[in-house]
């Protein structure tokens, strides 16, 4: 059985999840991944991909066989990298937040439901923390992509909630649409959000928006540590700081 013709706007978005899926990791993605990620049949993702390929998106890695970004997106990113400098804008504010905070600090873009860590600036190489319990453990972080949680990524509780537990997969037991909602109004009147450890327990983290020129969250700066780091007045001082270096990067952004 063959798959009906794609067309117009349907192909555009078929052709961005793939993609973004592929450009997860450098090592790319299986065929069997590719469909079953995109919910597509596999000779219309086959198909997708041999377009890609044939203009020089995508490339098949003749060892292992995944499917990997191809040297046009290169040529892209070097273009897009011009117009958004942010290993000059925003490296600055990380170092910052790191030294004065002696967190991991992170830069990250909204891509969907998800979020890609584009830049990381770690509070001392190679420190080591202890969690709450006292057992020691990197404060590393190194999650190149994941789902938002506690703090969705769609722009108001109505669009998260809607779907939440498929949206939210395995964390839907911790991040439950009540939790999300409470997170969000106090986001709203802090500023700032906080996930108290709903993700890995011990481990806490904090982040602001950041703004495009159109005034849209686009990116974000976070902090990770371990939990008696971000409790009490010191959570304060942590949300202070975070918005004042995503204002500066924000004003930066639109500035140009």
């Amino acid at each position: 059985m063959t798959s009906p013709p794609v067309q117009g706007a349907q192909v555009v978005s078929r052709v961005a999840s793939l993609l973004r899926i592929v450009g997860r990791r450098p090592e790319g993605s299986p065929l069997a991944e590719l469909v079953r990620e995109t919910g597509l049949t596999r000779p219309t993702v086959h198909r997708l991909l041999s377009s890609l390929a044939a203009e020089g998106l995508l490339d098949q890695d003749p060892l292992s066989g995944n499917w990997v970004l191809g040297p046009e997106v290169l040529l892209m990113g070097s273009v897009a990298s011009a117009r958004f400098p942010l290993e000059d804008i925003a490296r600055p504010s990380l170092r910052r937040l790191a030294e004065e905070t002696g967190e991991s600090a992170f830069f990250s873009i909204r891509r969907g439901a998800e979020t890609v860590c584009l830049l990381r600036e770690e509070e001392l190489p190679g420190a080591v923390l202890c969690s709450a319990r006292g057992s020691p453990f990197p404060a590393r972080g190194g999650l190149r992509r994941h789902r938002h949680h506690g703090v969705p990524a769609r722009g108001g509780a109505g669009g998260a909630a809607g779907g939440w537990a498929a949206h939210a997969g395995d964390f839907a037991a911790a991040h439950t649409e009540a939790l999300v909602r409470e997170n969000l109004a106090k986001t709203r009147q802090a500023g700032y959000s906080v996930n108290p450890g709903l993700v890995l327990e011990g481990s806490w983290g904090m982040g602001a928006a950041v703004f495009d020129q159109r005034g849209r969250p686009a990116w974000a700066l976070s902090l990770t540590g371990i939990e008696p780091r971000f409790k009490g007045e010191r959570q304060e001082m942590l949300g202070r700081l975070l918005m004042d270096e995503a204002h500066r990067i924000s004003t930066l952004l639109q500035g140009r």
